[in-house]
């Protein structure tokens, strides 16, 4: 993988944020996470949306017509 291909970057963002939405939905249905262990894996998620959108706008700048 190219590092500085922001396409690949942003698909390897996406991919670890699916991992950590099912990362949580499961130790949320199965009660084994903390409630501090799914607090952390949620605002790791929230990193990850930011950075994705971020991310996402530079790939594809707003076009104003």
């Amino acid at each position: 993988m190219n590092d500085d291909d922001p396409r690949q970057v942003l698909e390897v963002l996406k991919a670890e944020h699916r991992r950590l939405d099912e990362q949580i939905s499961a130790l949320q249905a199965e009660g084994l996470g903390s409630q501090m262990e799914i607090a952390r894996l949620k605002k790791r998620k929230l990193h990850l949306k930011d950075e994705i959108k971020l991310l996402g706008d530079r790939i594809v700048p707003d076009i104003i017509a």
